[in-house]
């Protein structure tokens, strides 16, 4: 079994990245300079404690969720908490645009 997973993040472009297995995907993300957060939360967070509900992402395939908040999200159908997740296996994740605080604006239909 390998070390690192790979990590596909769709943003302006689309990027794999190698994640060390087990690691938090907010943390990995951040590290390889990321937009996790909108202009406001990116300064004023909760730091990866599933509190503030501003570094959501859209992730397939969804891992199972191991938070509240993230049970919630996969129950209503919201974005994920980055935080919340660890990387375990191969995924995609695609990053949303933040407004205000983590406020994350409807898809154009």
């Amino acid at each position: 079994m390998s070390d690192t997973v790979p990590v596909t993040v769709v943003d302006d472009s689309e990027t794999t990245i190698a994640v060390e297995r087990g690691r938090t995907l907010r943390d990995a993300l951040l590290d390889h300079d990321f937009a996790v957060y909108g202009t406001v939360s990116r300064h004023a967070n909760c730091g990866g404690r599933g509190l503030c509900a501003t570094c959501t992402v859209e992730v397939d395939p969804a891992p199972e969720p191991t938070h509240w908040h993230d049970a919630a999200a996969v129950r209503f159908g919201y974005p994920r908490l980055s935080c919340c997740l660890t990387v375990d296996e191969p995924m995609r994740v695609r990053l949303l645009d933040k407004y205000v605080w983590g406020q994350v604006l409807p898809r154009p239909e």
